[in-house]
């Protein structure tokens, strides 16, 4: 495969204790081929930059224009309150606007960084690694739709002995799947679901693909620890019968942990920010109803230590 020297990325989250092991650094890829209606990442669903406007920290047109004045396209105007609008069949993405926000109340998510800058941003936090057995975690958006540019990073951050990991749907070509893993310490994935029609009406895609890759690469990377994931979402897969469906299709053996992960809404105000609607607006979520699903997963994960 060939690789490539830059790619977009929305955002490089430091200091994050989650997607992997110890201490990490988390860089975000812009662009998925999944459309999950609980998305927590709006900005990460498009390839494209995309201007997000959060009035919380507008200055207000009483007391700033300069989004107004510099915009070349005039695609932002004020309404009838003291807050902008922004014109998005008028807008070309010069992004212009942003870039003369003094409030930040304007900002783009997507930028092109290249291997070299990703990778030496991640090395400044080489020490927290050592001590704490962290390293890279490659996160989106979905890694895999930049293929080339994601196993790139992974090269770079093995050569320079950085821990990595990634967070992916699996819903890529094996042979890309199959490179990454060759370049990875630890790979976290996702089942939503394991009816194709389900997962298509939470996904837009079906599932089909994605089970055969996590079932090819638990039993050709053996070596390789994997955690499954499943967001518990209402009205769709928070009942036993859709989690012990899953426990019941993954693979036993040592290097397989399985994790649920609650619903939650924290993502919702970007959707805001981005002039988009919330599926999941009126979605409400009965902690309760972990219970009895924590006691599949911790079944299944009790299983491993006696494989171990």
């Amino acid at each position: 495969m060939k690789s490539v020297s830059s790619g977009m990325i929305f955002n490089i989250q430091q200091f994050s204790v989650h997607d992997g092991n110890g201490i990490r650094t988390i860089v975000f890829f812009k662009g998925c081929p999944l459309s999950c209606k609980w998305c927590s990442n709006p900005e990460s669903q498009s390839r494209v930059p995309q201007l997000a406007y959060n009035p919380g920290r507008c200055l207000t047109i009483e007391k700033c224009t300069r989004c107004l004045d510099k915009c070349p396209e005039k695609a932002i105007s004020s309404d009838d309150s003291r807050f902008i609008q922004i014109d998005g069949s008028r807008c070309i993405g010069c992004f212009t606007c942003a870039s003369n926000c003094p409030s930040g109340a304007l900002n783009v998510y997507g930028e092109e960084k290249s291997v070299k800058e990703i990778i030496d941003h991640v090395e400044k936090d080489a020490l927290f690694y050592r001590r704490s057995g962290g390293g890279l975690t490659l996160s989106g958006g979905e890694a895999m739709a930049q293929p080339q540019f994601a196993i790139a990073l992974l090269q770079e951050a093995r050569k320079r002995r950085i821990h990595t990991a990634m967070e992916t749907s699996c819903l890529c070509s094996w042979e890309d799947l199959a490179e990454a893993c060759r370049h990875l310490n630890q790979i976290i994935c996702d089942i939503k679901h394991m009816d194709d029609e389900q997962h298509m009406r939470g996904t837009g895609v079906s599932n089909v693909l994605i089970l055969n890759n996590i079932k090819k690469m638990i039993t050709q990377f053996p070596d390789l620890p994997v955690t499954i994931r499943t967001p518990v979402i209402p009205d769709y897969n928070d009942t036993p019968e859709a989690i012990q469906a899953i426990v019941d299709f993954l693979p036993r053996g040592k290097n397989v942990t399985y994790e649920l992960l609650p619903y939650h809404a924290y993502g919702e105000s970007k959707y805001l920010f981005l002039g988009m609607d919330y599926p999941c607006r009126d979605l409400t979520f009965d902690e309760n109803c972990m219970i009895p699903l924590n006691q599949i997963a911790e079944s299944f994960n009790a299983e491993k230590f006696e494989l171990s």
